[in-house]
C-alpha cells in the first residue's frame, strides 16, 4: 500500500538527474521543503534547505547527493549510432542491452545500449569484459541525419530507465538512482519529522551536485552552510547476495541502517560514531556496521572544510548499486530516519564541542 514516503522515493528515483544535470531532482526537493525551510542554492546548483531550531548553532549538515550515474552523448557515427561517455563508476557487465533515455532539446529519445553481437565475437573477445568505449546507443536511426532530426547533440544527458517497483513482500523496492536519491529522501523525511520536534541546533538539508564525479557540490555547499557537524546520507553496499564474502560487504536488507566505520575518502569522528551507536541501542533501533574501502562519499569533502568538520556516513543497505537498478528494504530507510532524528535532538552546543575535545 502506497504512502507518502513510498511516493517520495518513487518521485525522486524516477526523476532524471545525472552529474551536472540535477535540476529536476532539485525542484522536487524544493517543492517538498519550501514550506518547512529557508532555501538557497550555491552556484554549482546544490540546494541548501535550512530548518531553524532553538539555536543558530551548532549547524548540522545533512548531505545527500542528487546526481545518479549515467552517460552523456560523445559523438554520432555516420550510420546513426551514438557513442557515449560514462558519468560515474560503471562496470561494463551491467550496461549492455539496457534501455536509456536521451534528454534532448526536442524531447526524450529512447535507446538501447549495444555492442558487437556474440555470434561474431572471436573466442578471445568472448573472454574479455566489454568496455564502454566499445559500446554504442541504438535509437533505431539509420544515419546521422536522422539523429540530427531527433535533436540529439553532443553533451546531451543519458539516463538509465527503470520505473520504481514494489517487489513481492511489499517492503522491498526496486528502482534506479537509489544512489543517492535515498540520501535526498532521508534528509527530507528527517526535516519533516523535526517539524514536530524541538532540536537545539539549526539543521541544513543539502542536495549536493556532482558527487559521482568528484564530491564537487559537497565542497561548495559547505561554504554556504559552514557546518559544525556533517552527516552524509547514503546507500550502503548490501552483502546479502550470492558469492559476496562478509569481509567484502556486511550490510543486509532488513537489518537496519548502516553506520559506516570508514570509506575511501574519510575516517569518521569516533565520538560521533559512538553517539549514533549509543542512541540506537538505547532506542532499540537495529543497526549495522560496514566500510567502503574503495569508494568515497560527500563526507570526504565536508570533513575537510575550513578547520575540519566532525563527520559520519549513515547508509541504507542497497543491492546492485551502480547499475540500472537497485533494491532496498523500506524498514532500513524508516529506521535510518528515526536514528538520525534522535541524534540531532542530542546535538546541542556542549555535545558538539565534546566531539573534538
Amino acid at each position: 500500500m502506497a504512502d507518502e514516503t513510498m511516493e517520495l522515493l518513487r518521485e525522486l528515483t524516477e526523476a532524471p538527474g545525472i552529474s551536472g544535470y540535477e535540476q529536476e531532482v532539485r525542484e522536487i526537493i524544493r517543492r517538498h521543503l519550501q514550506g518547512l525551510t529557508t532555501i538557497e542554492q550555491d552556484r554549482l546548483g546544490s540546494i541548501v534547505c535550512r530548518k531553524n531550531g532553538k539555536a543558530e548553532k551548532p549547524r548540522i549538515m545533512l548531505a545527500g547527493h542528487m546526481d545518479e550515474i549515467g552517460f552523456i552523448v560523445k559523438l554520432v557515427t555516420d550510420e546513426g549510432f551514438i557513442k557515449f561517455s560514462p558519468l560515474g563508476g560503471w562496470w561494463g557487465h551491467v550496461m549492455l542491452a539496457q534501455r536509456v533515455v536521451i534528454k534532448t532539446r526536442k524531447g526524450d529519445v529512447i535507446g538501447l545500449i549495444g555492442s558487437k553481437p556474440p555470434h561474431i565475437l572471436s573466442e578471445e573477445e568472448r573472454k574479455k569484459l566489454q568496455e564502454p568505449k566499445d559500446m554504442y546507443i541504438d535509437v533505431g536511426a539509420t544515419s546521422s541525419a536522422e539523429i540530427k532530426e531527433l535533436g540529439i547533440s553532443p553533451g546531451d544527458p543519458i539516463i538509465p530507465i527503470c520505473p520504481f517497483t514494489v517487489l513481492g513482500n511489499g517492503k522491498t523496492y526496486l528502482a534506479k538512482a537509489f544512489d543517492d536519491r535515498v540520501g535526498c529522501a532521508l534528509f527530507i523525511e528527517v526535516i519533516k519529522s523535526l517539524g514536530r520536534e524541538k532540536h537545539p541546533n539549526t539543521v541544513y538539508g543539502v542536495g549536493t551536485v556532482q558527487e559521482e564525479v568528484g564530491l564537487r557540490g559537497a565542497r561548495t555547499s559547505s561554504w554556504v552552510v559552514e557546518p559544525d557537524v556533517g552527516l552524509t546520507m547514503e546507500v550502503g553496499v548490501a552483502g546479502d547476495v550470492p558469492d559476496v564474502k562478509k569481509d567484502d560487504a556486511q550490510g543486509k536488507l532488513g537489518k537496519g541502517p548502516v553506520i559506516v566505520i570508514r570509506d575511501g575518502s574519510m575516517v569518521p569522528n569516533l565520538r560521533l560514531r559512538d553517539l549514533f551507536v549509543d542512541t540506537a541501542e538505547k532506542l532499540e533501533i537495529p543497526y549495522q556496521f560496514d566500510m567502503l574501502e574503495r569508494g568515497g562519499t560527500d563526507s570526504g569533502a565536508i570533513h575537510l572544510h575550513r578547520h575540519g568538520v566532525p563527520n559520519l556516513v549513515i547508509a541504507v543497505p542497497t543491492r546492485h548499486i551502480h547499475s540500472h537498478a537497485g533494491i532496498l528494504h523500506r524498514n532500513d530507510f524508516d529506521q535510518a530516519v528515526k536514528l538520525v532524528v534522535a541524534v540531532i535532538k542530542k546535538l546541542d552546543a556542549d555535545t558538539v564541542a565534546s566531539l573534538t575535545e
